[in-house]
């Protein structure tokens, strides 16, 4: 439980000071996609810690990251790694990892359902 609410207060970070820390290119491309509106804190939470720690996605939320799209999947990535917190991360890591989540979530996007 302390995890989620250690989650909760980075998402938090990332949502609002990351305004102010990140590229103005980045800050750009969120403001005008309206990355931050497309999905709703719990399935936030689940991609932060899918691709900034451990941890999977439902795939509910893989289907609202997909509809959220990929410039604003990796502006809000790019964002992410510009704060305080997370400057000690590898950015080529996070960034890889951040493509690696994507492809996968378009290949469960793509996965026929399975028949009744």
């Amino acid at each position: 439980m302390a995890s989620l609410n250690v989650y909760s207060i980075l998402v938090f970070l990332f949502l609002t000071c990351g305004a102010v820390m990140a590229t103005k290119e980045n800050n750009q491309i969120i403001k005008e996609n309206n990355c931050e509106t497309k999905m709703g804190l719990p399935c936030v939470l689940e991609a932060f810690t899918s691709i900034f720690n451990t941890g999977s996605i439902s795939n509910k939320c893989c289907g609202k990251l997909v509809v959220l799209g990929k410039v604003c999947h990796s502006a809000l990535v790019k964002r992410t790694l510009e704060n305080p917190p997370f400057k000690d991360l590898n950015p080529a890591t996070i960034i890889a990892k951040s493509i690696q989540t994507w492809n996968n979530f378009l290949a469960l996007i793509d996965l026929p359902s399975p028949s009744a």
